[in-house]
């Protein structure tokens, strides 16, 4: 123990001696330590901290699979089948999003929430806070109206009182009792428990009829595996299920699987890809800053010979003089980590302000126990890497040639200046590795904004408005309020037209089967071709500026009891009359699925729209009137209808004017999911957005320590060859001479770690091609422009050592020590 301190105490004393050297090193490594702390906290907090509920590991999503949707909903009957026959999980349970008003005890609120089978929390493990869950008499068609909320609307609506437990709340105009609150930490699939306000029993709204539908897939489904039980087993038993059902139901089953997988990564999505990108990228930028550091201490270490022959003649052996030395690097390398984790609180704030919406579970992004751990394994491997291998060199040469040599005219040796040179080289590899995964993706991301959507974003206002359905229980009071509606946002100054639809672009669509007139009529639901179906009124495609190809729009004559009509995109065109023109379908007739679904005439034929964001190959797209259309679907759908609001002035300042003509007509009406288009095309993007920002900023960090540590190197060879270039100006070596000589040897190593890079990047960057768009993971033009940019910088690295090196006086030189 005496010993280490006394080595503690001399590292001490020898990094301040030169506290220029020991700045550099702290702050490369505390840059490269703090950005993998910081990497690390939201890869913890994302994809490794377990799931909020008892035994996560044995929590499983199931879905089902065809030949045309690789994943897909599951139909109800079909989970009624799979919960009966299974033997792998414990319990399955089945949920769908809802949504409502709830009014009484304050302002109306706009909520969000599932319905779920009454096996949902059992499967989740989970215990109510207050009170209780509901029961499988509740969840069946009949059973009582009963609701299970959660803590923060319990918290904010309710004042925490546990006496709301047993009370009737108003929710879409109809009094449901409360029955349980959850925890506080209970999370499920919510971004700071969004969508998690309600829980109320799937089996109360839905009648015998949806028990039976197995061509409608609407339900999710999470099963908690037996103990014992591994995924596999489950996967084979599901698989083979899935084909007796097929054999079963051919109708609607055939060809269908089951995909199983852990919640966990149904929860974190394709955000995995991407975040495991970032790991290698900080990785990457640690291990140039350790190249970069090692660099420095080999330097230093070529300039302490004498002192550490002194030290062995004075009987230190060569593992006491590497202990030192080791002793000195760990110093750097914990004065870098403490340094690197206050960088690393301010780089998880970053990270976490320039994440997207879209990236899940952000509220256990946050310092822990295990961000601790990490910090101290990287700060100890980090000094070990780039100390061992100087320390070696150092205490490695001849004892009787160190004590001659004068400090100053110390070089290491050959061994020591072909070490330094490695070191450069392979900074430069990895800085290139790193741009051109940069380059990549900002080259992707160019692409991506340049493809052309559809429609015009600019100054449009979206929301949606969600009528209680016992105060509106007929199609008709639901087709007048939004009228009315209509009519009142219309007449507001700065409004230019607004549109009554079932959806829009970015936001939600409704999927539905054709089939063309004087086609082959399909014999299985399978075979159906299938659409984005809209519900819109006159105005919709005019408000979006979806442009007319042929034929005309929608007209208010276009109502209930006149001739069905609809409207097609090019994208139908196509894959429905091979060559023809856009007027050459005007006239043609389709019809949706359905058995009280008519012909319809095709009067119009508009642009494709990218319905579900630039990167994504939208399905065709079909236009029917809103209030042409089945009765049945009408009196279900009309009381959950939204809003697009074309304006020419800022969208946003609206908000307030539509809000009052919206509660002028139904003052319990709040507004809900209110955004601007150009907000949903920015969040579109925004995952490929924060993948290149952060990876640009590493990259660009990477350059700048590839740089120093070039910069570096020629720095220190300079300065040790002082005495011979002065012999060399002695000589009659000319000042463009000696620049060649040295930029020739700093573009050397350049070179070689550009070529290294190239390699290195064709087989790294293959791994990305799922974050890419538009961009080949070889993009010729990206290789070429950053290794023409790194040897540039490389150039401006190599320069300022040579021109210093011009200035060498040859009296001064040959007098040189």
């Amino acid at each position: 123990m005496r010993t280490l301190w006394q080595d503690l105490r001399y590292g001490v004393r020898m990094l301040a001696r030169t506290p220029g050297v020991s700045a550099v090193a702290v702050l490369s490594l505390a840059l490269g330590i703090g950005a993998n702390t910081a990497i690390f906290s939201v890869v913890n907090g994302v994809l490794l901290k377990s799931l909020p509920f008892p035994e996560p590991e044995r929590l499983v999503a199931l879905s089902e699979s065809s030949p045309k949707t690789p994943e897909m909903a599951v139909a109800f009957p079909n989970y009624l089948d799979w919960r009966e026959a299974q033997t792998a999980f414990e319990e399955l349970a089945a949920r769908m999003p809802t949504g409502g008003v709830m009014t009484g005890g304050g302002e109306p609120e706009r909520v969000t929430g599932r319905m779920v089978t009454a096996s949902f929390f059992p499967t989740l493990g989970v215990r109510p806070q207050v009170g209780r869950f509901f029961t499988e008499a509740e969840d069946r068609p009949g059973g009582e109206p009963v609701m299970v909320l959660s803590h923060g609307l319990w918290q904010r609506r309710f004042g925490g009182d546990p006496r709301v437990v047993g009370r009737g709340v108003e929710y879409n105009g109809a009094s449901w009792t409360v029955v349980g609150v959850l925890p506080a930490d209970f999370d499920f699939y919510g971004q700071n428990n969004l969508n998690n306000d309600i829980f109320i029993p799937l089996g109360h709204l839905y009648g015998e009829e949806f028990m039976r539908e197995r061509e409608s897939h609407t339900v999710m489904v999470t099963a908690r595996l037996k103990r014992g039980i591994s995924l596999e087993r489950a996967r084979a038993e599901m698989q083979a299920l899935a084909a007796r059902l097929g054999e079963q139901f051919p109708e609607s089953n055939r060809d269908h699987g089951i995909a199983v997988r852990p919640l966990l990564d149904d929860y974190v999505g394709e955000v995995r890809p991407a975040l495991l990108m970032l790991t290698v990228a900080v990785a990457l930028v640690l291990l140039i800053a350790c190249a970069n550091v090692a660099n420095l201490l080999l330097a230093r270490g070529a300039s302490r010979r004498k002192e550490i022959g002194m030290r062995m003649a004075l009987g230190a052996s060569r593992g006491r003089v590497v202990r030192q030395l080791l002793t000195e690097s760990l110093l750097l390398a914990a004065a870098g980590g403490l340094t690197g984790l206050l960088l690393a609180s301010w780089g998880v704030d970053l990270l976490t302000g320039l994440s997207p919406d879209t990236l899940p579970r952000v509220e256990n992004i946050s310092p822990d126990a295990r961000v601790a751990a990490f910090t101290l394994l990287v700060t100890l491997l980090t000094g070990v890497i780039f100390g061992l291998t100087p320390a070696l060199q150092t205490a490695k040469f001849d004892l009787q040639d160190a004590l001659r040599e004068g400090s100053l005219r110390a070089t290491g040796g050959r061994r020591g200046r072909r070490l330094r040179g490695a070191l450069v080289v392979s900074e430069v590899a990895l800085s290139l590795v790193l741009l051109v995964g940069a380059g990549l993706l900002v080259k992707s991301f160019w692409r991506l904004t340049r493809v052309e959507p559809g429609f015009d974003p600019q100054n449009v206002l979206t929301l949606r408005l969600r009528l209680p359905d016992a105060r509106y229980p007929e199609a008709a009071q639901s087709i007048a309020f939004l009228t009315e509606v209509r009519r009142r946002v219309g007449a507001l100054p700065g409004v230019r037209l607004v549109s009554i639809t079932s959806g829009f672009p970015l936001g939600r669509s409704d999927d539905s089967d054709y089939t063309v007139e004087g086609q082959p009529e399909p014999r299985r639901s399978g075979d159906w071709s299938s659409a984005h179906r809209l519900s819109v009124d006159e105005h919709y495609h005019q408000a979006l500026g979806i442009q007319l190809l042929a034929g005309r729009h929608f007209t208010p004559h276009d109502a209930a009891g006149a001739a069905p009509v609809v409207i097609v995109d090019e994208d139908f065109v196509r894959k429905n009359f091979k060559g023809a023109a856009p007027a050459e379908v005007l006239g043609r007739r389709l019809r949706f699925g359905g058995d009280e679904e008519p012909w319809r005439e095709v009067v119009g034929v508009v642009r494709h729209v990218r319905q579900d964001g630039p990167e994504t190959t939208s399905r065709t797209q079909i236009y029917r009137p809103w209030t042409q259309v089945n009765p049945k679907w009408l009196a279900q759908n009309a009381r959950a209808m939204d809003l697009v609001i074309k304006s020419s002035v800022e969208p946003r300042s609206l908000v307030g004017a539509v809000r009052r003509e919206v509660q002028g007509v139904d003052r319990d009406q709040p507004l809900g999911n209110v955004r601007t288009l150009e907000e949903l095309l920015e969040r579109s993007v925004a995952p490929r957005r924060f993948n290149l920002v952060v990876l640009g900023i590493f990259a660009l960090l990477a350059l700048l320590l590839g740089a120093v540590g070039l910069y570096g190197v020629l720095s220190y060879v300079v300065t040790q060859r002082t005495r011979e270039i002065g012999v060399r100006v002695a000589l009659g070596a000319q000042r463009q001479d000696v620049l060649r000589l040295v930029i020739r040897q700093g573009l050397a190593l350049a070179s070689a770690g550009v070529a290294l890079g190239l390699l290195a990047a064709f087989a790294l960057t293959r791994l990305m091609e799922s974050l890419l768009f538009g961009v080949s993971a070889l993009d010729p033009p990206t290789f070429a422009g950053v290794a023409a940019l790194l040897l540039l910088v490389g150039l401006l690295a190599c320069y300022l050592p040579a021109r210093r090196a011009t200035k060498v006086d040859p009296l001064v030189a040959l007098r040189y020590e």
